[in-house]
């Protein structure tokens, strides 16, 4: 069997620019022969000439970017040439774990070496075949070029063309009649002939005796049916060996690892029966080895062992929490029966660890280890399964005519006790069909009785539901209105204040003032939300505890007209700090505050006083500010003058 198996080095079926460049190897019965670096056009070329059994990859994206150019690389294929991807079908597997099923080992960061393995693998048997057509082939016979417009000899031109086309079809016609195959024609007349003829055969495009040409009047086009979807069909029927672990009880858990410790399975349920588990399992593989988590093998997980006819393995004691959590810490389970099921089945695998490496140290490249494994668990030496696999000559047999002639009364007498086997598992069979149907009648009525208890109770549930989602829905109306009532309260409350100041405003004996709670950030802000602070607004705040030099500043660039500070004198830090910030400060015992709540009023005429007065210690503030700059600058310069005649001395 040819085999060729590549792998990109460079570029990407993708790109536009760069485009891919393969390690192609060629192997022939499994032996390498030849490896080269190909480009895409080169590789079709190859194929083309070559005409190998199998093209295996280890993914199909490394030769197409979509369907589309998948199943054009397909067509272009030879019509025997099968395309292999040896990780798999939809739910596929590093390279590396398929070529270690074979005792291969290569490095994954050479393309050249990738390729020898995919070749290598495919020649095993590994892999999925990547269908995209089904086993029926269209023919197209049609006209290679157009009568067009013409002259004086139009029709004889035409003629010639679409007689070229029927004889080419009645040629195809013959062909596919010589190979015994079924097809449908479908014909269009034209002038002297045929211009197209279809032939639909039902038979896949590798039996078809007819390959696609262009000839000067007539061009052939052979092409499979596409399929809905791209299909994975797998090379190897024979299903993978399972270590499986068992947790019986109201809620059955199961789990399988492969031999190589990879989890296959996990899964729980409270409502599988035996068969279900059979079912389950045998979907997954062909269950080796069924473990359990105790010493003493539960015997519904015995019966389910021999079902199988597995090998049993039971841990010396029974494992305990601690060490179920150590085997199971790199693995991600829903509860604790798939816990168990699946360290019972780690566990065993565990055992049988050191015994693999040894297998695997004696088994030359190339063998299958899961069935050497699998045939030295079950007892047979591993010198016999390696000369059985690796097709080593058998010793030839004498003739043994007599012994023959022995063993046929034996075979007989075997013959009849398997027969009454068979008829005492047909009653029971029966018996148990019997008992199947009437646990159905059972089950239906009972069905029956929940479907009517189901009726009333959901009626019931949906209107609790319904009454409970009302009732909801009014208790937050309820609190909606509730808090529009409170806000309601609150602007009315902040409407009263804001008229009071209004009143006072319009009065020119009288200067509104607006009452802080404290010189902070917060109360400016409380202000401003009940009352509103605008420019040239003159605030009051009771004591000037807390007060902050951000909150002055905050202030003075809001162009307030002033503070009045009630309480004890201001503190000369704020007075300060008031000066530098431009913002008056006038204390309560100087204009009499009148205050009632948030509002209050003082006579504009001791404001306008106090705020002169304010003015004067602000110009005598900014005097002394300016001389003892000029201080500080006189010093300096002295002070430079003496470093200078130091440095001249």
């Amino acid at each position: 069997m040819k085999v060729f198996g590549i792998d990109i080095i460079k570029g990407s079926v993708r790109s536009r620019t760069r485009r891919p460049v393969y390690a192609l190897a060629r192997a022939e019965d499994g032996e390498i022969t030849g490896v080269e670096e190909v480009t895409g056009f080169r590789l079709q070329r190859i194929l083309a000439a070559e005409e190998p059994d199998i093209l295996a990859v280890d993914s199909i994206q490394e030769i197409a970017a979509d369907q589309h150019e998948l199943r054009t690389f397909l067509q272009a294929l030879p019509p025997s040439t099968k395309l292999v991807q040896v990780t798999g079908g939809e739910r596929t597997e590093s390279l590396g774990k398929v070529a270690a099923r074979y005792n291969i080992s290569f490095n994954k960061f050479d393309p050249y070496a990738e390729a020898r393995t995919t070749a290598q693998v495919a020649s095993l048997g590994a892999g999925v075949e990547v269908i995209a057509f089904e086993n029926t082939t269209d023919i197209v016979v049609s006209r290679h070029r157009s009568p067009g417009r013409g002259g004086w000899s139009q029709n004889r031109y035409a003629r010639k063309i679409h007689g070229a086309v029927m004889q080419k079809a009645r040629e195809i016609e013959a062909r596919l009649r010589g190979a015994g195959l079924d097809y449908e024609k479908k014909e269009t007349k034209a002038f002297g002939g045929f211009s197209r003829v279809l032939f639909r055969v039902v038979a896949p495009r590798d039996r078809v005796p007819v390959h696609s040409s262009r000839g000067a009047d007539v061009q052939v086009r052979v092409a499979g049916r596409e399929l809905d979807r791209i299909r994975f069909e797998p090379r190897s029927s024979r299903p993978r060996y399972l270590i499986v672990g068992l947790d019986p009880g109201t809620t059955t858990g199961i789990a399988a690892v492969d031999l190589d410790g990879n989890l296959v399975l996990l899964t729980s349920s409270r409502q599988m029966t035996m068969s279900d588990i059979v079912e389950e399992l045998y979907g997954a593989g062909k269950p080796l080895i069924i473990a359990s988590d105790v010493r003493e093998m539960p015997y519904s997980v015995e019966k389910i062992r021999r079902a199988f006819n597995a090998i049993p393995y039971t841990p010396k004691q029974s494992l305990s929490v601690e060490a179920k959590y150590d085997l199971t810490a790199r693995f991600s389970y829903t509860n604790d029966h798939e816990r168990d099921a699946l360290s019972a089945a780690l566990e065993a695998f565990r055992s049988l660890q050191n015994k693999f490496r040894n297998i695997v140290k004696r088994v030359r490249p190339g063998v299958d280890l899961d069935e050497v494994r699998a045939r030295v668990l079950r007892g047979q030496p591993l010198d016999a399964v390696l000369t059985d696999l690796q097709g080593a000559p058998a010793a030839p047999r004498e003739a043994e005519p007599a012994a023959a002639v022995q063993e046929r009364p034996i075979e007989d007498e075997r013959v009849m006790a398997l027969d009454g086997m068979v008829k005492r598992l047909r009653s029971y069979v029966q018996e148990l069909q019997e008992d199947l149907r009437e646990r159905d009648r059972e089950v239906e009525r009972l069905q029956q009785d929940l479907r009517r208890a189901r009726s009333a109770t959901e009626r019931k549930v949906r209107r609790d539901a319904e009454l409970a989602t009302k009732d909801a829905t009014i208790e937050s109306l309820r609190e909606q209105l509730r808090g529009e009532r409170r806000r309601s309260r609150r602007l009315k409350k902040r409407l009263e204040r804001m008229q009071t100041v209004a009143e006072l405003e319009v009065s020119e004996d009288y200067t509104p003032l607006k009452v802080l709670d404290s010189l902070t950030r917060d109360g400016v802000r409380a202000l401003q939300e009940e009352i509103g602070i605008a420019a040239g607004d003159v605030l009051y705040v009771p004591r000037a505890h807390g007060w902050g030099r951000g909150v002055v500043k905050d202030l003075a660039g809001m162009g307030m007209r002033a503070l009045v500070v009630g309480g004890e004198p201001p503190d000369p830090h704020l007075l300060r700090v008031a000066r530098e910030a431009g913002l008056p400060l006038l204390p309560a015992g100087a204009i009499e505050p009148d205050i009632r709540g948030r509002t209050g009023a003082a006579k504009t005429g001791a404001v306008s006083e106090a705020l002169g007065e304010w003015e004067e210690g602000q110009k005598e503030y900014r005097r002394e500010q300016e001389a003892e700059r000029v201080e500080y600058l006189f010093k300096e310069y002295r002070s430079e003058r003496e470093k200078e005649v130091r440095r001249g001395g």
